[in-house]
């Protein structure tokens, strides 16, 4: 029970009621990435999405919307910028596409530099092009 009132009062948290309902009458089953994120679209001859194209959407593994789980080729075929899948396509990630690592902003695992407040040691001296502004 207490899943179900999440589900239809948090939206932020991941799927809602709307999704649900949306996939089930107008969304077309894509695919599923590694991370078991399963992608839809809208089904062919439906009302079109924002600027004319067809919607996308994408419910999270894990019940959490998490968008830094989407991987590259699934990525660019969100944000439009490629109409093919990576289900359609021999899609291999380039050399310089790292694998997924999670958000850990708001953890205590988040990265701080030397200087912050929340972590100890000094904030490096400014050297070489930098010169601190002073009024005349």
């Amino acid at each position: 029970m207490k899943d179900f009132l999440i589900e239809i009062l948090a939206w932020w948290r991941g799927n809602t009621w709307g999704t649900r309902l949306w996939i089930a009458t107008q969304g077309e089953y894509v695919g599923e990435d590694e991370t078991g994120n399963r992608y839809y679209r809208s089904r062919k001859g439906s009302k079109p999405g924002p600027n004319g194209y067809e919607r996308r959407m994408v419910v999270y593994a894990g019940g959490y919307a998490e968008p830094t789980t989407i991987p590259p080729g699934w990525y660019g075929w969100m944000h439009y910028r490629t109409n093919t899948p990576p289900t359609e396509q021999d899609y291999t990630a380039r050399s310089w596409q790292l694998p997924h690592q999670p958000n850990l902003t708001g953890t205590a695992a988040a990265y701080r530099p030397d200087g912050s407040l929340l972590n100890k040691g000094e904030r490096p001296r400014v050297t070489g092009d930098y010169d601190a502004w002073s009024p005349e």
